[in-house]
């Protein structure tokens, strides 16, 4: 289920990704966007479908920025800024980035971690569209959301190939409007 329309012709490109059991840890499946990645025609398709939750009515780019989330978060976000013709701002694990930047702490279906974005990488007013690989607890997309905004720039949407259903995620983001191309 999504907040925006997506295409109904994802499914084959969806399909490529796969399961791992018991990665990074026992207990957890992770979802493996490598056989999507090798398939060009997929992932055009992908892209292009994550992009849609970053377009007005008329088409055109409704944001200024995408923000992707480390690491996966790149592989999707720098493609879907381009599709957009906006600019692309990478969220980071700790010491990752040049400069001065703003962090927050969060906890994750695994652990916990730290991200963090350059305090000059968003302007105040900026609309952001935020763009993931998958959506599980949704403390990722949450902290970047709040980094997003203690920035004064605000999230437009959040986008992702794939929502855990059984995971809080969508309740974890509060009012932030999903899009996931698939829903588990």
């Amino acid at each position: 289920m999504s907040d925006f329309a997506t295409p109904p012709d994802l499914s084959d490109a969806l399909d490529l990704v796969r399961d791992v059991a018991d990665f990074p840890k026992p207990g957890v499946t992770f979802k493996d966007i490598s056989p999507l990645l090798a398939e060009p025609t997929a992932l055009g398709r992908v892209v292009e479908a994550l992009a849609a939750a970053g377009r007005g009515p008329d088409g055109a780019a409704a944001v200024d920025t995408v923000v992707g989330m480390e690491s996966r978060g790149f592989i999707f976000g720098a493609p879907v800024a381009l599709a957009l013709g906006v600019g692309f701002v990478p969220v980071r694990k700790p010491g990752k980035l040049p400069g001065e930047t703003r962090s927050v702490s969060y906890d994750l279906e695994y652990g916990s971690e730290t991200l963090e974005i350059l305090v000059d990488a968003l302007a105040p007013g900026e609309r952001v569209l935020l763009v993931d690989d998958v959506l599980a607890t949704g403390g990722t997309a949450r902290a970047t959301a709040d980094l997003v905004e203690q920035a004064g720039a605000s999230v437009h949407a959040l986008a992702v190939l794939l929502e855990l259903s059984f995971l809080p995620g969508r309740a974890t983001l509060g009012d932030v409007p999903l899009t996931a191309l698939r829903t588990v």
